[in-house]
């Protein structure tokens, strides 16, 4: 079952396909518009060695033996994390095109509000909590919005919705415009990266068809997805390989009674368990709060028609369609243990080509990480993403 779960959330990349991007002057302004009426220190380790590649331009970020107790002065220390009923106290609901969609704004006791605002997007089956471990460090900083996607988290999950990466941006691009009101910083893992991605390059559209100021400020993509499942198909042995069993997996998920029962399998404590752990190169970072994290939602009604419509439903634009046209600060974070893009696939190889072939783009490779960065070692994603955000204007 585990090996099944696996297969429908390998993403690749397919051929073009008409997206946001590419629609009408009028139906891209159209997309702007205005709808609305505990505590641990889990896996972190603070004696990190970092070795960059000069030829490259990749970093590559490594576990070391402590030698001392010094702390370094670029060193950002690890903030408590949030509980999750911390989080669930201090969220708030937005009416996006008639559906409820829950968010959490934060600002640390010392935040600079001059600094640009981030946006945590969240990546397949996760929400809002999957961020308890950054939030506290970056509010330290930054304005810290995270947002649950539409059929996620304690966000709507309607009957019959049919979910498509282009209506994730559409909503990020909806929330910037009408809660957070100011260039922001786009900060997504997994397909929540690629949701930042189809954003960034709609926000840049809008700037070339009314001249209006950007609404996203920065891009930071965390294991960025190739599509939003298993149709875009690339040149991968590893796919070829299962690629009829995922068209068999797609096909019996629309069974009604058949999707029941295999949801039903998936979403108990130890498949979960199992699948999570085989995802982080931390295990310890695989605790009961991420398993409630992840299973509550999907107790939810409307869990199973959002899980049937996402896997099998179209993969959405390429990121490698995508990127040439994001001229904004990009850091990307890789962890090189992640099983679902691994870095020596095809959309882990062209992120990995991008910073030798463009200025505004920087890539860290963090060792010993999987597909959840920022939940796996956050620790080591803080130390990157923080004087990163640090060089951004502040307004």
């Amino acid at each position: 079952m585990a090996v099944a779960v696996k297969a429908t959330a390998i993403l690749h990349r397919q051929p073009p396909v008409p997206i946001l991007t590419q629609r009408r002057a009028a139906d891209l302004l159209n997309v702007r518009r205005k709808i609305i009426g505990g505590s641990s220190f889990d896996g972190i380790d603070l004696s990190k060695s970092y070795s960059i590649s000069s030829a490259s331009g990749i970093c590559r970020s490594t576990s070391a033996s402590a030698t001392s107790d010094e702390i370094r002065d670029d060193e950002v220390l690890p903030m408590t994390p949030l509980e999750v009923n911390q989080i669930k106290d201090r969220c708030n609901k937005w009416e996006w095109r008639g559906y409820t969609i829950n968010y959490l704004k934060y600002e640390g006791e010392n935040c600079q509000k001059s600094n640009p605002p981030v946006l945590l997007v969240h990546g397949f089956g996760a929400s809002v909590a999957h961020w308890r471990r950054n939030i506290p460090t970056l509010g330290e900083n930054n304005t810290v919005y995270a947002v649950d996607l539409l059929g996620f988290g304690a966000s709507d999950k309607p009957a019959g919705f049919e979910y498509t990466m282009e209506a994730w941006a559409e909503l990020i691009l909806d929330f910037l415009d009408e809660i957070v009101q100011r260039p922001t910083v786009l900060i997504g893992n997994s397909v929540g990266s690629l949701a930042c991605v189809i954003a960034a390059a709609a926000a840049f559209d809008f700037v070339e068809v009314d001249g209006q100021q950007s609404q996203v400020e920065g891009l930071v993509l965390l294991n960025c997805a190739g599509g939003m499942n298993n149709k875009a198909i690339v040149d991968d042995w590893r796919i070829k390989l299962i690629f009829p069993l995922l068209l068999l997996i797609d096909f019996l998920l629309k069974q009604k009674g058949i999707a029941s029962f295999f949801f039903e399998r998936v979403r108990q404590r130890e498949s979960l368990r199992n699948i999570l752990s085989s995802v982080y190169g931390n295990k310890d970072s695989v605790d009961d709060d991420l398993i409630q994290i992840i299973r509550e939602p999907a107790l939810d009604e409307g869990a199973l028609d959002a899980f049937v419509s996402i896997v099998t439903g179209p993969p959405g634009p390429s990121p490698v369609q995508l990127m040439p046209k994001i001229k904004l600060p990009v850091l990307i974070l890789w962890g090189n243990e992640d099983p679902f893009t691994p870095l020596d696939g095809p959309v882990g190889r062209y992120f990995s080509s991008l910073p030798s072939q463009v200025e505004n783009i920087t890539l860290h490779v963090l060792e010993g990480v999987g597909h959840c960065p920022h939940d796996d070692r956050p620790n080591l994603v803080h130390e990157k993403l923080v004087p990163w955000l640090a060089t951004l204007p502040s307004s």
